[in-house]
């Protein structure tokens, strides 16, 4: 019997799990990547001696991560070190209180008690349900394909006893009464590109996943993971095309035929699995596209998850009271969210997530200098926000909110900067609407209610990443690889 074979479209971690998954399987895997380097979204960006982590810098579930090697019988640490951190997050606020964030039960009590000594008791309850919740959501049903109906009704009882219908902000409130720490333990959804009051509870998983194997960092970036995994579908026969982006699907009889590579290579296979936004490929890569009106529909009432702005920077000066992961809150919460994901408004009371590698691994920019890198929420390309107008003047904002909070005299000590906006997700990562992780987490947008992960108009084409079941986040996208293994 001759090998079928299958095409991978888009190199994220997605894409690299659907490979090796495929690959063990027995299937003939090719790769293609429209860039010169792989990882999608965790590709890596070097500049004047400093190592940009692009995107994801958040490593949790590292179970998961093993788990592609041992499919060779192969040891990830024979490829790449991923080690623990101790402090999880530094939380700071508006006022310049904060909160530091681990999995030390212990400081933890502490922690919350600055803010209200009651919450500590409502916090243990919380992450017993949160353990609940993860039991379901993730360990039984993140692998689990939901491609039809009646699976997902059969799971209505146990989501609805779960409280799936509150949104992640209303049912941290109803375990924790200060302000600050609602914050705090309803910040997750953002971390996979939901709305804390609008995204379904479900999503409060993500916190005991913390919990439960902690956050890692992989010495040298997460770029090092990546090159891990490109060093292992090498050894394993794996072809990997770069510089090549997949221009048309072509449709036959509700089947992908072939895969037009450049707008001049023609490439055929029995399966294509696509690591690139659903809706993006079923409106702009298939041709011809007459999905009919309902699917149609489908595509337009999704919500979009908020577009990124992300600013790149070296500093001469090392601040070395700063932690590896910061997160900045604003003065408004809600309001700002608000603004953000639903009147698709800039706002300058911004909030921020604050990446400084060389808090922990000093390789990451020259000697005696630090590197970081700052994510902002911003609204999709949807607002209609001309970036080549507002990117400068919203650089200089983050600048100085940054000198305020966090980094004193931070103008001076810039070196090596440059930033990317939703632009960048829309033209170079090919993500609808510039989102930064593809629809949102709302529970009328999960599960069956997702784009499926084999299509649910085409016989041989199936997706993985961030838009699919179960989501987006580094355990999300390589769970969706882990779904074929009961589809193909």
């Amino acid at each position: 019997m001759s090998t079928k074979k299958i095409i991978v479209i888009g190199s994220g971690f997605g894409g690299i799990a659907a490979a090796l998954r495929m690959k063990a399987k027995g299937y003939s895997v090719t790769l293609i990547e429209k860039h010169p380097d792989l990882g999608g979204r965790a590709r890596v960006f070097k500049k004047e001696g400093f190592t940009f982590d692009a995107g994801p810098t958040v490593i949790t579930a590292p179970k998961l991560l093993e788990e592609l090697f041992t499919l060779f019988n192969k040891n990830i640490s024979d490829y790449v070190k991923i080690i623990p951190l101790k402090l999880w997050y530094r939380f700071i606020f508006d006022d310049k209180s904060s909160f530091d964030y681990s999995g030390d039960e212990e400081l933890m009590k502490k922690e919350i008690e600055k803010y209200a000594i009651d919450d500590f008791v409502g916090y243990q309850k919380l992450v017993k349900l949160t353990e609940k919740i993860f039991d379901k959501g993730f360990t039984e049903l993140s692998s689990k394909p939901f491609n039809n109906i009646s699976f997902m009704l059969k799971q209505v009882p146990a989501l609805l006893k779960l409280k799936s219908y509150k949104s992640v902000y209303e049912l941290i409130s109803t375990y924790i009464s200060d302000n600050k720490l609602r914050k705090i333990f309803s910040m997750h959804p953002l971390l996979v590109g939901g709305n804390p009051f609008t995204t379904t509870s479900i999503y409060t998983l993500i916190l005991f996943l913390e919990k439960k194997w902690g956050i890692h960092y992989s010495l040298g970036g997460t770029g090092n993971l990546v090159k891990a995994f490109e060093r292992l579908m090498k050894e394993e026969k794996i072809e990997i095309i770069k510089n090549s982006s997949v221009t048309e699907l072509t449709n036959l009889n509700n089947q992908i035929v072939s895969v037009t590579v450049n707008n001049k290579d023609v490439l055929k296979a029995d399966y294509i699995i696509c690591n690139s936004d659903p809706p993006n490929v079923y409106k702009n890569l298939i041709k011809p596209n007459n999905y009919g009106f309902l699917f149609n529909k489908k595509i337009e009432r999704m919500n979009y998850s908020m577009g990124l702005f992300v600013y790149y920077f070296g500093s001469k000066k090392q601040y070395n009271d700063v932690a590896h992961h910061t997160i900045c809150f604003g003065k408004s919460y809600k309001d700002h969210l608000n603004k953000i994901f639903e009147k698709k408004e800039l706002s300058e009371d911004i909030s921020y997530y604050l990446h400084r590698p060389t808090a922990t691994d000093p390789s990451m920019a020259p000697p005696g200098q630090d590197c970081f890198y700052v994510l902002v929420p911003v609204p999709n390309n949807l607002s209609n926000i001309n970036w080549h107008k507002e990117g400068e003047k919203f650089k200089q904002l983050i600048i100085n909110k940054m000198s305020e909070q966090i980094l004193p005299n931070l103008r001076e000590n810039i070196t090596a900067d440059f930033y990317v906006t939703p632009d960048y997700f829309e033209n170079d990562l090919s993500t609808l609407h510039g989102s930064g992780f593809s629809i949102q987490p709302k529970f009328t947008q999960s599960a069956y209610f997702r784009f499926h992960n084999k299509s649910e108009i085409f016989n041989n084409l199936y997706f993985v990443g961030a838009g699919t079941h179960p989501g987006a986040g580094i355990p999300g996208v390589i769970s969706s690889a882990k779904v074929l293994d009961e589809l193909l």
